[in-house]
């Protein structure tokens, strides 16, 4: 569900924006400053839309139109290629999403949900709070850079740009440009196409810089990062299995989890869920270390069928499941102080993991005994290597641990550089990538009122001129198919909001 103190702040905001625009224009003293200020500005007010529109980048946008035009002219010419490709290509993913979301309602299975390209993004549903900055500003940027497209391709196919404006949509940012009908009805389907493509095309090609950018990184932030040698602690959420006096810190360089290395932030993704699909490890203790379960408690049976054999109210000592060496007696319980018995012990999976070439190990007199925590059937003890302080032991779910911590790559060669630099550039480009991405599939989609409707008409009369000769039945297929595109776009909006909002 959507949440309501970010509903209320939205309505509210709004709310106050039209009051105050109508009391303002209801004055008889300040209506007409008001509206001459807003003229002056480029400004437009509207329930929930507010538009401002200049010709200050005009010049811009003419300077760059006459850099290297035969560069130019190839270069839009394969955003022509591109944005015909890519019409046919959203249709096509459009109609995939639609039946991943139609399997979804159907089906509890995550995994269905995970696999979808595109996704309806809701700020504070499905959109952390925290990133609210990161998305409006790679999509207020995707916006710019698409604009950029169409005004360049404009005045270098000799159609007049009449200014560059901006707008906030409820929430949400955007760009446009208005260019001079006349002119652009004059100029031929295929240097229409070229203006129309334009936006799609820089959109793909900021992709394609911002994906280039996170490879890149590492490179660019050498001589003041360091990475390989672990992930580093950025941020532990307050309350969580990894915060306290033993937990995890920022400043923190995680190295291992068990027996699996980290050497960045893909280990320890790989770890925890190679640690939560595989049996819990057990470590090898003394043999004489052992007390049987009935001097602390005699072992109980879980709901769930697993033993226990510790107080409910023991934060320090857990139950380990063994079997004694040289018998062939069940399986026995001792509840023990978890700290002391697994610092500086070695995991294993059976007792001979516990002896050295099959000799007893010198350091466990009497013999090793592997002993393995008994847990609940999800549930996980995992050692957290964060040198040099003690492991950090976390007794919980694997993905809590992972949801629980913030991590990156970068550590800081010297102390004043900021933790969060990398973690930023990081963020914002991977949000740039989808951003921009998924502006130029929607504006692809042959729909009513996007870039995909002017694509669309443009395509039909240069290719159909001959075989149709009747404008009007080329008008009647290409409203068809725009029909077609704009339900298959309007289905796939309406059932991912009700999945992200309803659900």
């Amino acid at each position: 569900m959507i949440p309501v103190s970010l509903l209320v702040c939205v309505l509210a905001g709004w709310c106050a924006v039209y009051l105050t625009d109508t009391l303002l224009r209801s004055s008889p003293t300040h209506r007409y400053g008001y509206e001459s200020w807003l003229a002056r500005r480029g400004l437009m007010l509207s329930p929930f839309h507010v538009r401002w529109q200049t010709t200050i980048f005009n010049r811009l946008f003419a300077y760059c139109a006459r850099i290297h035009p035969r560069a130019l002219y190839l270069w839009f010419s394969s955003g022509l290629v591109f944005g015909v490709v890519a019409m046919l290509a959203s249709v096509v993913l459009l109609v995939k999403t639609l039946q991943q979301t139609l399997a979804q309602m159907t089906t509890d299975n995550p995994r269905i949900g995970a696999q979808q390209a595109l996704q309806v993004v809701v700020p504070g549903v499905n959109l952390p709070t925290s990133h609210l900055a990161y998305f409006f500003l790679a999509l207020l940027l995707s916006g710019v850079i698409h604009e950029l497209g169409h005004a360049v391709a404009a005045l270098r196919e000799q159609v007049r740009v009449n200014g560059f404006g901006m707008f906030v949509f409820v929430v949400y940012p955007g760009a446009f440009v208005d260019l001079f009908t006349t002119h652009l009805n004059i100029v031929s389907p295929a240097q229409q196409l070229r203006i129309f493509c334009a936006g799609v095309w820089h959109n793909f090609m900021l992709c394609v810089l911002a994906l280039a950018f996170l490879f890149l990184l590492p490179l660019f932030l050498l001589p003041f990062y360091s990475s390989g040698a672990g992930a580093l602690v950025t941020e532990v959420v307050q309350g969580s299995a990894a915060d306290g006096q033993r937990g995890l810190s920022v400043g923190d360089l995680v190295t291992g989890l068990e027996e699996c290395p980290v050497a960045g932030v893909e280990d320890w993704n790989s770890c925890l869920s190679h640690l939560a699909h595989v049996p819990q490890t057990g470590y090898c203790v003394p043999a004489a270390s052992l007390q049987p379960s009935w001097a602390h408690g005699r072992a109980f049976k879980r709901l769930d069928g697993t033993m226990d054999c510790c107080s409910n109210n023991s934060l320090t000592d857990l139950c380990f499941s063994y079997i004694k060496p040289h018998t062939s007696e069940r399986e026995q319980y001792a509840c023990m102080p978890v700290r002391k018995m697994v610092t500086g012990t070695q995991v294993c999976r059976s007792d001979r993991d516990c002896d050295a070439d099959g000799e007893p190990d010198p350091l466990h007199p009497g013999g090793g005994v592997c002993v393995t925590p008994s847990l609940q059937n999800q549930t996980r003890f995992i050692r957290v290597a964060h040198p040099p302080e003690a492991h950090m032991l976390f007794v919980g779910y694997p993905p809590h641990l992972q949801h629980a911590v913030s991590l990156t790559n970068f550590v800081p060669r010297v102390g004043f550089l900021h933790l969060d630099l990398p973690v930023f550039l990081e963020t914002f480009c991977k949000y740039v990538f989808s951003l921009s991405g998924a502006l130029a599939v929607v504006n692809s989609v042959p729909c009513f009122a996007l870039d995909g409707q002017w694509m669309l008409n443009a395509l039909l009369e240069a290719t159909l001129t001959g075989l149709v000769p009747d404008r009007q039945k080329r008008e009647l297929l290409g409203f068809f198919l725009l029909l077609a595109g704009s339900t298959l776009l309007a289905a796939n909006v309406a059932l991912g909001l009700w999945m992200v909002t309803a659900r």
